[in-house]
Protein backbone atom coordinates (compact mmCIF):
# COMPACT_ATOMS: atom_id res chain seq x y z
CA UNK A 1 0.00 0.00 0.00
CA UNK A 2 1.01 3.34 -1.02
CA UNK A 3 2.16 5.49 2.04
CA UNK A 4 0.14 9.25 0.76
CA UNK A 5 0.08 11.86 2.53
CA UNK A 6 -2.86 14.98 2.48
CA UNK A 7 -3.39 18.39 3.34
CA UNK A 8 -6.00 17.92 6.32
CA UNK A 9 -8.34 20.74 4.86
CA UNK A 10 -9.33 18.29 2.48
CA UNK A 11 -10.65 15.66 4.65
CA UNK A 12 -14.00 15.74 6.44
CA UNK A 13 -13.06 18.33 9.06
CA UNK A 14 -15.58 20.40 10.94
CA UNK A 15 -13.98 24.03 10.54
CA UNK A 16 -16.46 24.93 13.24
CA UNK A 17 -15.13 22.99 16.06
CA UNK A 18 -11.30 23.40 15.07
CA UNK A 19 -11.96 27.53 15.09
CA UNK A 20 -13.80 27.60 18.59
CA UNK A 21 -11.30 25.61 20.09
CA UNK A 22 -8.41 27.89 18.54
CA UNK A 23 -10.42 31.13 20.16
CA UNK A 24 -10.20 29.31 23.90
CA UNK A 25 -6.34 28.76 22.67
CA UNK A 26 -5.59 32.45 21.66
CA UNK A 27 -6.77 33.32 25.07
CA UNK A 28 -4.65 31.38 26.72
CA UNK A 29 -2.13 32.80 24.68
CA UNK A 30 -2.89 36.22 25.47
CA UNK A 31 -3.30 35.95 29.14
CA UNK A 32 -0.09 33.79 29.41
CA UNK A 33 3.62 35.28 28.21
CA UNK A 34 4.98 33.82 31.40
CA UNK A 35 5.18 30.39 33.08
CA UNK A 36 4.15 31.76 36.34
CA UNK A 37 0.93 33.32 34.40
CA UNK A 38 0.40 29.79 32.79
CA UNK A 39 0.63 27.73 36.26
CA UNK A 40 -2.14 30.26 37.59
CA UNK A 41 -4.25 29.96 34.73
CA UNK A 42 -4.09 26.28 34.45
CA UNK A 43 -5.04 25.82 37.93
CA UNK A 44 -8.11 27.81 37.29
CA UNK A 45 -9.14 26.25 34.30
CA UNK A 46 -8.32 22.68 36.34
CA UNK A 47 -10.23 23.60 39.31
CA UNK A 48 -13.42 24.77 36.78
CA UNK A 49 -13.31 21.38 35.52
CA UNK A 50 -13.55 19.20 39.37
CA UNK A 51 -9.46 19.47 39.84
CA UNK A 52 -8.62 19.60 43.42
CA UNK A 53 -5.01 20.13 45.02
CA UNK A 54 -3.64 17.06 45.47
CA UNK A 55 -2.61 17.69 49.07
CA UNK A 56 -6.47 18.05 50.32
CA UNK A 57 -7.09 14.21 49.71
CA UNK A 58 -6.36 11.84 52.63
CA UNK A 59 -7.22 8.93 50.03
CA UNK A 60 -7.70 8.84 45.82
CA UNK A 61 -9.59 6.79 43.97
CA UNK A 62 -10.71 6.01 40.62
CA UNK A 63 -12.04 9.41 38.56
CA UNK A 64 -11.04 11.60 41.23
CA UNK A 65 -8.80 14.71 39.51
CA UNK A 66 -6.09 16.09 41.20
CA UNK A 67 -2.94 18.72 40.71
CA UNK A 68 -0.25 19.89 41.98
CA UNK A 69 1.85 23.39 41.87
CA UNK A 70 5.70 22.62 41.88
CA UNK A 71 6.71 26.34 43.11
CA UNK A 72 4.84 28.30 40.73
CA UNK A 73 6.72 27.59 38.04
CA UNK A 74 5.41 24.14 36.86
CA UNK A 75 2.00 21.89 37.09
CA UNK A 76 1.36 18.20 37.39
CA UNK A 77 -2.47 17.07 36.69
CA UNK A 78 -3.86 13.67 36.85
CA UNK A 79 -7.22 11.54 36.58
CA UNK A 80 -6.75 8.40 38.68
CA UNK A 81 -7.59 5.51 36.71
CA UNK A 82 -9.10 1.76 37.30
CA UNK A 83 -5.65 0.14 37.55
CA UNK A 84 -2.90 0.34 40.02
CA UNK A 85 0.03 2.93 39.16
CA UNK A 86 2.28 -0.32 39.25
CA UNK A 87 1.11 -1.10 35.52
CA UNK A 88 1.88 2.05 34.21
CA UNK A 89 0.39 5.46 33.48
CA UNK A 90 0.02 7.69 30.67
CA UNK A 91 1.87 10.48 30.74
CA UNK A 92 2.15 14.08 28.52
CA UNK A 93 4.49 16.10 29.09
CA UNK A 94 4.73 19.78 27.31
CA UNK A 95 6.71 22.89 28.36
CA UNK A 96 5.12 26.67 29.56
CA UNK A 97 8.73 28.63 29.53
CA UNK A 98 9.28 30.04 26.69
CA UNK A 99 12.62 32.15 24.62
CA UNK A 100 12.51 35.82 26.01
CA UNK A 101 14.65 38.61 27.62
CA UNK A 102 15.10 38.54 31.39
CA UNK A 103 16.13 41.58 33.32
CA UNK A 104 19.75 41.28 34.75
CA UNK A 105 19.72 41.65 38.55
CA UNK A 106 20.95 45.42 38.42
CA UNK A 107 19.02 46.29 35.25
CA UNK A 108 18.03 50.37 35.79
CA UNK A 109 20.54 52.79 34.34
CA UNK A 110 20.76 55.94 32.49
CA UNK A 111 22.89 57.01 29.55
CA UNK A 112 22.29 60.08 26.57
CA UNK A 113 19.88 61.15 29.50
CA UNK A 114 17.04 58.28 28.79
CA UNK A 115 16.34 55.67 30.95
CA UNK A 116 17.00 51.73 30.13
CA UNK A 117 16.75 48.25 31.84
CA UNK A 118 19.55 45.42 31.05
CA UNK A 119 18.16 42.21 30.25
CA UNK A 120 19.96 38.57 29.79
CA UNK A 121 18.61 36.94 26.92
CA UNK A 122 16.84 33.06 27.59
CA UNK A 123 16.89 30.36 25.13
CA UNK A 124 17.93 30.31 21.33
CA UNK A 125 16.61 33.76 19.75
CA UNK A 126 17.83 35.74 16.93
CA UNK A 127 18.42 39.02 18.61
CA UNK A 128 17.80 41.08 16.25
CA UNK A 129 14.12 39.87 16.04
CA UNK A 130 13.83 41.70 19.23
CA UNK A 131 14.60 45.16 18.38
CA UNK A 132 11.97 47.71 17.15
CA UNK A 133 8.73 45.69 18.29
CA UNK A 134 6.54 46.37 21.21
CA UNK A 135 7.66 44.74 24.41
CA UNK A 136 5.59 44.24 27.65
CA UNK A 137 6.77 43.45 31.19
CA UNK A 138 5.54 40.30 33.04
CA UNK A 139 6.60 38.68 36.27
CA UNK A 140 6.73 38.96 40.05
CA UNK A 141 9.08 41.57 42.94
CA UNK A 142 9.76 40.63 46.05
CA UNK A 143 9.81 43.71 47.93
CA UNK A 144 12.26 44.44 51.05
CA UNK A 145 9.58 44.12 53.52
CA UNK A 146 8.66 40.50 51.68
CA UNK A 147 5.46 41.38 49.99
CA UNK A 148 4.85 40.40 46.07
CA UNK A 149 4.19 42.59 43.68
CA UNK A 150 2.78 41.15 40.06
CA UNK A 151 4.01 42.79 37.19
CA UNK A 152 2.07 43.20 34.24
CA UNK A 153 2.92 46.16 32.26
CA UNK A 154 2.18 46.91 27.96
CA UNK A 155 -0.05 44.52 26.75
CA UNK A 156 -3.76 46.53 27.35
CA UNK A 157 -4.81 49.26 24.29
CA UNK A 158 -3.83 52.22 26.75
CA UNK A 159 -0.90 50.82 28.32
CA UNK A 160 2.55 52.08 28.09
CA UNK A 161 5.02 49.85 26.17
CA UNK A 162 8.80 49.74 25.75
CA UNK A 163 10.97 49.19 23.03
CA UNK A 164 15.08 48.21 22.41
CA UNK A 165 15.49 50.78 19.90
CA UNK A 166 17.68 50.31 16.03
CA UNK A 167 19.96 52.33 13.77
CA UNK A 168 18.56 53.60 11.03
CA UNK A 169 19.40 52.57 8.07
CA UNK A 170 21.41 55.84 6.79
CA UNK A 171 23.53 54.89 9.33
CA UNK A 172 24.07 51.81 9.27
CA UNK A 173 26.53 51.07 7.01
CA UNK A 174 28.80 49.34 8.89
CA UNK A 175 26.12 47.36 11.64
CA UNK A 176 25.13 45.54 8.18
CA UNK A 177 28.11 44.04 7.12
CA UNK A 178 28.25 42.46 10.50
CA UNK A 179 26.78 38.48 10.64
CA UNK A 180 23.21 38.09 11.48
CA UNK A 181 23.93 37.36 15.13
CA UNK A 182 26.09 40.56 15.53
CA UNK A 183 23.68 43.19 14.34
CA UNK A 184 22.07 43.44 17.34
CA UNK A 185 24.25 42.40 20.63
CA UNK A 186 23.67 40.58 23.77
CA UNK A 187 24.53 43.84 25.48
CA UNK A 188 22.74 46.02 22.90
CA UNK A 189 19.29 44.75 24.31
CA UNK A 190 18.71 47.19 26.18
CA UNK A 191 14.63 49.05 27.21
CA UNK A 192 13.80 51.67 26.68
CA UNK A 193 11.53 52.47 29.55
CA UNK A 194 11.63 56.64 29.84
CA UNK A 195 13.42 60.02 28.47
CA UNK A 196 11.81 62.54 31.53
CA UNK A 197 13.82 63.98 33.88
CA UNK A 198 12.80 64.56 37.45
CA UNK A 199 13.21 68.43 38.08
CA UNK A 200 14.46 67.54 41.29
CA UNK A 201 17.49 65.69 40.31
CA UNK A 202 20.57 67.50 39.03
CA UNK A 203 22.99 63.38 38.10
CA UNK A 204 20.59 60.75 36.47
CA UNK A 205 17.72 62.93 36.86
CA UNK A 206 15.54 60.52 34.24
CA UNK A 207 16.57 57.66 36.40
CA UNK A 208 15.15 59.05 39.64
CA UNK A 209 11.74 59.98 37.95
CA UNK A 210 10.87 56.26 36.52
CA UNK A 211 12.04 55.06 40.27
CA UNK A 212 10.25 57.80 41.49
CA UNK A 213 7.29 56.45 39.33
CA UNK A 214 7.69 53.12 40.23
CA UNK A 215 7.89 53.47 43.88
CA UNK A 216 4.55 55.06 43.40
CA UNK A 217 2.80 52.88 41.55
CA UNK A 218 3.87 49.63 42.31
CA UNK A 219 6.00 50.39 45.74
CA UNK A 220 9.04 49.38 44.04
CA UNK A 221 12.63 50.60 45.29
CA UNK A 222 15.69 49.95 43.13
CA UNK A 223 17.33 47.03 45.85
CA UNK A 224 14.07 45.55 44.75
CA UNK A 225 15.10 44.05 41.11
CA UNK A 226 17.25 42.08 43.14
CA UNK A 227 14.80 39.69 44.33
CA UNK A 228 12.63 39.60 40.71
CA UNK A 229 11.45 37.78 38.21
CA UNK A 230 10.75 40.55 35.63
CA UNK A 231 10.31 38.91 31.80
CA UNK A 232 10.01 41.26 28.61
CA UNK A 233 7.87 39.62 25.98
CA UNK A 234 6.32 40.56 22.58
CA UNK A 235 3.85 42.67 23.56
CA UNK A 236 1.05 41.36 20.73
CA UNK A 237 -1.71 39.09 21.62
CA UNK A 238 -2.91 36.13 19.44
CA UNK A 239 -4.24 37.00 16.71
CA UNK A 240 -5.71 35.03 13.50
CA UNK A 241 -3.24 35.47 10.66
CA UNK A 242 -4.49 34.73 6.99
CA UNK A 243 -7.40 35.82 4.93
CA UNK A 244 -8.77 32.24 5.70
CA UNK A 245 -8.22 32.50 9.48
CA UNK A 246 -6.60 29.22 9.34
CA UNK A 247 -3.82 30.07 11.21
CA UNK A 248 -2.68 31.90 14.31
CA UNK A 249 0.14 34.23 14.94
CA UNK A 250 1.72 34.77 18.51
CA UNK A 251 4.47 34.86 20.82
CA UNK A 252 5.53 31.71 22.60
CA UNK A 253 3.38 28.61 20.39
CA UNK A 254 6.98 26.80 21.57
CA UNK A 255 5.26 24.74 23.51
CA UNK A 256 1.88 26.80 24.44
CA UNK A 257 0.48 25.43 21.42
CA UNK A 258 1.40 21.28 23.26
CA UNK A 259 0.94 23.06 26.77
CA UNK A 260 -2.71 23.91 25.87
CA UNK A 261 -4.41 20.87 24.09
CA UNK A 262 -2.58 18.69 26.43
CA UNK A 263 -4.10 20.68 29.35
CA UNK A 264 -7.75 20.75 27.85
CA UNK A 265 -6.97 16.87 27.12
CA UNK A 266 -6.99 15.77 30.69
CA UNK A 267 -9.14 18.18 31.53
CA UNK A 268 -12.34 16.49 29.47
CA UNK A 269 -11.19 12.93 30.27
CA UNK A 270 -13.51 11.60 33.21
CA UNK A 271 -12.83 8.33 33.27
CA UNK A 272 -9.67 5.93 31.99
CA UNK A 273 -7.81 2.95 33.08
CA UNK A 274 -4.69 3.98 33.45
CA UNK A 275 -4.32 7.03 35.17
CA UNK A 276 -3.43 10.18 33.08
CA UNK A 277 -0.94 12.34 33.90
CA UNK A 278 -0.57 15.86 32.51
CA UNK A 279 2.69 17.56 33.31
CA UNK A 280 3.52 21.18 32.19
CA UNK A 281 7.11 21.95 33.26
CA UNK A 282 9.48 24.86 32.97
CA UNK A 283 13.25 25.65 31.77
CA UNK A 284 13.13 23.39 28.74
CA UNK A 285 14.51 26.45 26.44
CA UNK A 286 18.00 26.43 28.58
CA UNK A 287 18.29 22.62 29.18
CA UNK A 288 15.29 21.36 31.53
CA UNK A 289 17.29 21.88 34.51
CA UNK A 290 16.64 23.47 38.02
CA UNK A 291 13.96 22.29 41.01
CA UNK A 292 11.36 23.23 37.86
CA UNK A 293 12.44 21.91 35.18
CA UNK A 294 12.18 17.87 33.51
CA UNK A 295 14.94 16.89 35.41
CA UNK A 296 13.76 17.53 38.76
CA UNK A 297 12.18 15.12 40.81
CA UNK A 298 8.86 16.45 41.02
CA UNK A 299 6.71 14.62 38.89
CA UNK A 300 8.02 11.34 40.59
CA UNK A 301 7.16 12.95 43.80
CA UNK A 302 3.85 13.30 42.93
CA UNK A 303 3.51 9.91 41.61
CA UNK A 304 4.73 7.90 44.59
CA UNK A 305 2.36 10.57 46.57
CA UNK A 306 -0.71 9.58 44.21
CA UNK A 307 0.69 6.01 45.04
CA UNK A 308 0.47 5.75 48.46
CA UNK A 309 -2.91 7.54 48.79
CA UNK A 310 -4.74 5.06 46.28
CA UNK A 311 -3.59 2.42 49.20
CA UNK A 312 -0.35 1.13 47.20
CA UNK A 313 2.76 0.66 48.97
CA UNK A 314 5.05 3.72 47.94
CA UNK A 315 8.07 2.82 47.19
CA UNK A 316 10.94 2.94 45.21
CA UNK A 317 10.67 -0.20 43.68
CA UNK A 318 6.88 0.59 42.95
CA UNK A 319 7.66 3.55 41.64
CA UNK A 320 10.68 2.16 39.14
CA UNK A 321 8.01 -0.52 37.87
CA UNK A 322 5.73 2.39 37.37
CA UNK A 323 7.79 4.24 34.91
CA UNK A 324 9.19 1.07 33.28
CA UNK A 325 5.58 0.47 32.16
CA UNK A 326 5.18 4.16 31.62
CA UNK A 327 4.16 5.82 28.65
CA UNK A 328 4.83 9.39 27.45
CA UNK A 329 3.78 11.93 24.99
CA UNK A 330 6.32 14.66 24.80
CA UNK A 331 4.44 16.94 23.77
CA UNK A 332 6.80 19.73 21.80
CA UNK A 333 6.75 21.63 18.76
CA UNK A 334 8.63 20.74 15.10
CA UNK A 335 9.75 23.19 12.20
CA UNK A 336 7.14 23.13 9.81
CA UNK A 337 8.72 23.50 6.13
CA UNK A 338 8.90 26.78 5.24
CA UNK A 339 9.40 27.43 1.29
CA UNK A 340 10.62 30.45 1.61
CA UNK A 341 13.95 29.27 3.39
CA UNK A 342 13.46 25.51 1.82
CA UNK A 343 17.21 24.61 1.89
CA UNK A 344 17.92 23.29 5.29
CA UNK A 345 14.86 21.24 5.47
CA UNK A 346 14.31 17.54 4.20
CA UNK A 347 11.34 17.63 2.34
CA UNK A 348 10.41 13.82 2.84
CA UNK A 349 10.80 14.14 6.70
CA UNK A 350 9.43 17.80 7.60
CA UNK A 351 6.69 19.09 9.84
CA UNK A 352 3.66 20.38 7.41
CA UNK A 353 1.12 22.66 7.93
CA UNK A 354 -2.65 21.49 8.25
CA UNK A 355 -0.94 17.72 8.38
CA UNK A 356 -2.10 17.61 12.32
CA UNK A 357 0.26 16.31 14.77
CA UNK A 358 4.14 15.83 13.95
CA UNK A 359 5.32 12.72 15.61
CA UNK A 360 9.34 12.39 16.15
CA UNK A 361 10.68 9.05 16.77
CA UNK A 362 13.97 11.19 17.75
CA UNK A 363 15.05 15.00 18.05
CA UNK A 364 18.62 15.74 18.84
CA UNK A 365 20.97 17.01 16.50
CA UNK A 366 23.32 15.88 13.68
CA UNK A 367 24.25 12.34 14.86
CA UNK A 368 21.22 11.92 17.16
CA UNK A 369 22.97 13.41 20.04
CA UNK A 370 20.43 14.65 22.70
CA UNK A 371 17.96 12.26 21.85
CA UNK A 372 15.97 9.03 23.13
CA UNK A 373 15.09 8.15 20.00
CA UNK A 374 11.87 5.79 20.04
CA UNK A 375 11.15 2.30 19.61
CA UNK A 376 10.13 0.32 16.90
CA UNK A 377 7.06 -0.75 19.32
CA UNK A 378 6.11 2.55 20.76
CA UNK A 379 5.76 4.12 16.89
CA UNK A 380 3.34 1.37 16.18
CA UNK A 381 1.18 1.24 19.42
CA UNK A 382 0.85 5.46 18.61
CA UNK A 383 0.73 4.89 14.87
CA UNK A 384 -2.34 2.41 15.18
CA UNK A 385 -4.30 4.74 17.90
CA UNK A 386 -4.32 7.50 16.33
CA UNK A 387 -5.24 5.81 13.05
CA UNK A 388 -8.05 4.05 14.80
CA UNK A 389 -9.22 7.41 16.40
CA UNK A 390 -9.23 9.49 13.57
CA UNK A 391 -5.85 11.74 14.54
CA UNK A 392 -4.39 13.43 11.01
CA UNK A 393 -0.83 12.93 12.09
CA UNK A 394 2.47 12.85 9.95
CA UNK A 395 6.25 12.09 11.15
CA UNK A 396 9.26 14.83 10.99
CA UNK A 397 12.32 15.29 11.58
CA UNK A 398 14.35 18.84 12.76
CA UNK A 399 15.79 20.16 9.13
CA UNK A 400 18.22 17.98 7.39
CA UNK A 401 21.07 16.07 9.85
CA UNK A 402 23.50 18.51 9.09
CA UNK A 403 22.24 21.58 9.55
CA UNK A 404 21.60 21.48 12.67
CA UNK A 405 19.04 20.24 15.88
CA UNK A 406 17.12 20.35 18.68
CA UNK A 407 16.17 19.17 21.93
CA UNK A 408 12.97 18.39 24.02
CA UNK A 409 12.23 16.61 27.48
CA UNK A 410 11.70 13.58 25.71
CA UNK A 411 15.50 12.36 26.90
CA UNK A 412 14.87 13.32 30.27
CA UNK A 413 11.34 11.48 30.97
CA UNK A 414 13.08 8.06 28.81
CA UNK A 415 16.10 8.37 31.23
CA UNK A 416 13.11 7.37 33.89
CA UNK A 417 12.76 3.98 32.05
CA UNK A 418 9.28 5.46 30.27
CA UNK A 419 8.75 4.90 26.81
CA UNK A 420 8.58 8.36 24.96
CA UNK A 421 8.32 9.71 21.41
CA UNK A 422 7.79 13.34 20.64
CA UNK A 423 4.34 14.72 19.19
CA UNK A 424 3.73 18.04 18.85
CA UNK A 425 2.62 21.20 16.88
CA UNK A 426 4.17 22.11 13.42
CA UNK A 427 5.29 25.61 13.53
CA UNK A 428 6.71 27.95 11.45
CA UNK A 429 9.33 31.00 12.63
CA UNK A 430 9.89 29.20 15.92
CA UNK A 431 11.35 31.13 18.73
CA UNK A 432 10.77 34.34 16.95
CA UNK A 433 8.73 37.01 18.88
CA UNK A 434 5.82 36.17 16.30
CA UNK A 435 5.11 32.58 15.38
CA UNK A 436 2.70 30.92 13.07
CA UNK A 437 0.73 27.58 14.01
CA UNK A 438 -2.63 26.34 11.97
CA UNK A 439 -5.59 25.84 13.63
CA UNK A 440 -6.29 22.27 12.41
CA UNK A 441 -2.86 21.42 13.71
CA UNK A 442 -3.82 23.11 17.22
CA UNK A 443 -7.00 20.52 17.66
CA UNK A 444 -5.50 17.63 16.27
CA UNK A 445 -3.02 17.55 19.10
CA UNK A 446 -5.90 17.95 21.33
CA UNK A 447 -7.63 15.02 19.94
CA UNK A 448 -4.25 13.19 20.15
CA UNK A 449 -3.49 13.42 23.44
CA UNK A 450 -7.31 13.01 24.69
CA UNK A 451 -6.97 9.87 22.76
CA UNK A 452 -3.73 8.95 24.34
CA UNK A 453 -5.09 9.61 27.79
CA UNK A 454 -7.79 7.12 27.06
CA UNK A 455 -6.73 4.44 25.24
Amino acid sequence: MKYELKNGWTKDIDKEIVFKFSEGYKDFLTQCKTERESVSEAVRLAEECGFKPLESFDTLKEGDKVYAVNKLRSVMLAVIGSEQLTNGVNIVGAHIDAPRLDLKPNPLYEDGEMAFLKTHYYGGIKKYQWSAIPLALHGVVITKDGETVNIRIGDENDDVTFVITDLLPHLAGEQMKKSASEIIEGEQLNILIGAMPSPDEEKEAVKENILAILNEKYGICEEDFLSAELQIVPAANAKDVGFDRSLIGSYAHDDRVCAYPSLMAILTTEACDKTAVCILTDKEEVGSMGNTGAKSDFMKLVLLEIMDKTGESATELNLLRCLDRSFCLSADVNAAFDPNFPSPYEKRNSGKLNYGVAISKYTGARGKSGSSDASAELMGKIRTLFNQSGVLWHVSELGKVDAGGGGTIAQYVANLGVETVDCGVPILSMHAPFEVASKLDVYMAYKAFHVFFNN
